[in-house]
């Protein structure tokens, strides 16, 4: 008789008195979820700095990270797709969403901020898509590359090809109100991932009110951070290109390309200070009112984050996570350098937050007396471990870059005023 494999046998090692039937199901997918759709909230956010508050210096960095957004958006559910042992069923919950269920109606919520942020890229870029367009249309000898793209900004003017002042600043203006319902939107949309931790009675780590709030304010942390960093390494690689005198479609010189760049780095940075001051604050906030309150799990739950997880928590979140880049964007004078290792050091603290809430979660037993350690898979052996070890994850985070490269292909992020 063949033995039968348990989801999880595979990466969990037991200590003291478990259950035969408990391991570590949720692995580093499931970590990588709420990461990759805080992102795409975080990015969302950004761009509505811009598009709803008006603060113009960050015009070119909310194109950016509106359609970075958009990358990001259909890897959200990726991580789940390479979890599930049915992966073919997925469609259904975008099919058949209800609201009795938290996941059920992230179909519903996906489905329309997908749609949401389509219409909002639309109404950015209709004005370059028709200029594009017109401009192809009137040129005899086309290449084949240029065949394509007329087709495509052809079709996506949907007929619309009205450029007068009057409808451009139509335009302006839908985007400003899809940018102000996308806002609440997007912050649902990651919220309801604190939402499904937070209302599990079973799991005393996870089960608190303030867990949608802490998820929603470092998802706008981490995706900040995120489009900071692809900015830079996006406007160092042009910068160089136009330093090689390569052919540039952008008519801008590596001085100005650095002086932009930098005066909205500094700017955004004051920004991703002010919301990691919430979601550490939050975070914070949750911990003492554990202590404070001594329920009947803290004994374990005091052994988990004390113990256990101390350096992952307190030293790999906490101090290297949050607390050193705190103090790096604080200091005067901020550099490319230090924003870079910044940005990397805040990514890191809000996966670890991820990971301590996922995984730690699962790593004491039921039977409040045994504990339950992840072994992350790194080379895999087979397509379990692939799909739930550090090559998978590296999968999911590559997979928005080459979206986005295709997407700028059509909607360019950096165009200058008269470039169309």
């Amino acid at each position: 008789m063949i033995p039968i494999e348990v989801h999880g046998e595979l990466w969990t090692l037991k200590d003291l008195f478990t259950y035969p039937n408990e391991y570590i199901y949720w692995t580093i997918q499931i970590v990588m979820y709420p990461f990759m759709t805080g992102l795409v909230a975080g990015a969302f956010v950004l761009s509505s700095l811009y598009h709803v508050f008006g603060i113009k210096q960050l015009k070119e960095m909310a194109r950016f990270a509106l359609v970075f957004s958009f990358a990001l958006l259909p890897v959200a559910p990726l991580p789940l797709l390479f979890h599930l042992m049915q992966p073919l069923r997925n469609h259904h919950v975008f099919m058949t969403p209800h609201f009795t269920s938290a996941i059920a109606a992230f179909g519903l919520v996906f489905v329309t901020y997908g749609a949401l942020v389509a219409y909002e890229i639309w109404f950015v870029y209709r004005e370059h898509l028709v200029k594009t367009a017109l401009s192809l249309r009137n040129k005899a000898d086309k290449t084949a590359a240029e065949k394509v793209q007329y087709f495509v900004n052809n079709l996506l003017t949907f007929g619309a090809y009205d450029i007068s002042e009057e409808a451009i600043h139509r335009d302006e203006k839908s985007v400003k109100l899809l940018a102000s319902i996308g806002i609440p939107i997007a912050c649902f949309l990651h919220g309801y991932a604190g939402f499904i931790f937070g209302s599990v009675k079973a799991n005393a780590l996870w089960m608190t009110p303030l867990m949608p709030v802490i998820f929603i304010m470092s998802a706008i942390v981490s995706g900040v951070a995120l489009c900071m960093l692809t900015y830079i390494i996006v406007m160092e690689l042009r910068k160089l290109f136009a330093t090689w005198n390569k052919p540039s479609r952008f008519h801008i010189t590596p001085d100005e390309i650095k002086s932009a760049e930098i005066n909205e780095i500094k700017l955004t940075s004051r920004y991703l200070l002010l919301f990691m001051v919430f979601a550490i604050s939050l975070e914070l906030l949750d911990l003492i009112f554990r202590g404070y309150t001594a329920v009947k799990s803290w004994d374990i739950l005091r052994s988990v984050i004390y113990g256990k997880d101390f350096a992952s928590i307190f030293i790999l979140q906490y101090l290297i996570g949050n607390l050193l880049p705190f103090a790096l964007f604080l200091l005067p004078g901020l550099t490319i350098k230090r924003t870079v290792i910044g940005t990397l050091l805040v990514l890191f603290g809000v996966f670890m937050m991820r990971w301590n809430v996922v995984i730690g979660g699962q790593s004491f037993s039921l039977t409040f007396a045994g504990y339950m350690h992840y072994v992350l898979p790194v080379i895999p052996h087979n397509i379990e471990t692939f799909k739930e070890g550090v090559f998978g994850a590296l999968t999911v985070m590559a997979s928005p870059y080459v979206l986005f490269w295709m997407l700028n292909k059509i909607f360019p992020v950096f165009i200058s005023e008269g470039s169309h």
